[in-house]
């Protein structure tokens, strides 16, 4: 199942990167907005690094700095990889991670159209990470790590890559208590809008057990349901109540077999009754 989910996954971000979503799009710059951009932040990348995939922004509380090596897990289209290299300047490096070749052939177009030099994007999945050991002073992410099946994993190559001391600051969808199982089948079977996500216990629960010495998980309170005002997308395709991560079934004409039972449970169930977004803090130990 695991493999048929990052599949399904790949696929669905294949489409996103080949869209033509971007901060142009009046509602996939509502959703960044929302969830914590600036218009000054927005202006100052290229439009097309936003697709309105976000559920909060990370580089606005990881403190990075001027010499700093950053890494950002499930970059897309390079958002959050391009207001990073602002702020560790030509003296540090950012570097993008996506496991859809899509993305980083969008996140690799959109470097050269900005003039980048301190940035860099890698093909890979965020639990293989192709980086050394005690490399990073911080790790980023932005609503990627829900969708990974092996989270354990994920956590355990994040510690690996950071140096002693070094810091996690994430955006995340966690459950405020179990989904109906109705709602968790379905989704799963779908790659659904939050089926992927974990309690947020278990979620600070796996990166301690992963090593680190400290994590803090913080629900923003944020509604999630704001990913609607993206109506339509290239191809027809609309979400009228799904989070983006929601199946590439999801992203279909109305009529498509198992898109009207998908909106049905998404009307009849609020995402906000069980997930959140969240702000997830982590330190690697100093020593």
């Amino acid at each position: 199942m695991s493999k048929q989910i990052e599949e399904a996954v790949r696929d669905r971000y294949g489409s996103f990167a080949e869209s033509g979503l971007s901060s142009e799009h009046a509602g996939v710059r509502a959703v960044a907005e929302a969830f914590g951009y600036s218009a000054e932040q927005l202006s100052s990348i290229p439009a097309e690094a936003n697709m309105g995939l976000s559920c909060g922004n990370p580089t606005a509380y990881a403190h990075l700095r001027p010499g700093e090596v950053v890494v950002d897990l499930g970059c897309g289209g390079g958002l959050d990889v391009f207001l990073a290299s602002a702020k560790v300047g030509a003296e540090g490096r950012a570097i993008g991670i996506d496991m859809t070749p899509e993305m980083i052939e969008r996140a690799r177009r959109n470097a050269e159209k900005g003039g980048y030099t301190n940035v860099e994007f890698h093909l890979a999945s965020i639990d293989k990470l192709p980086l050394g050991d005690s490399l990073v002073d911080c790790v980023l992410s932005n609503c990627v790590i829900n969708l990974a099946p092996d989270k354990q994993a994920v956590f355990r190559e994040i510690a690996r890559v950071l140096k002693p001391g070094g810091r996690l600051a994430v955006s995340d969808i966690a459950l405020k208590r179990q989904l109906p199982s109705e709602v968790s089948s379905d989704l799963l079977a779908y790659v659904g809008c939050v089926a992927g996500a974990i309690l947020i216990d278990d979620y600070k629960r796996g990166l301690i057990e992963a090593g680190f010495a400290h994590a803090e998980i913080v629900d923003t309170k944020q509604d999630l349901n704001v990913y609607s005002r993206i109506e339509s997308q290239e191809g027809g395709c609309s979400t009228p109540t799904a989070l983006p991560v929601a199946s590439s079934s999801c992203c279909a004409p109305m009529g498509t077999p198992g898109f009207d039972h998908l909106s049905d449970l998404l009307r009849r169930y609020n995402v906000n009754d069980y997930a959140a977004s969240v702000k997830v803090f982590a330190l690697k130990p100093s020593s």
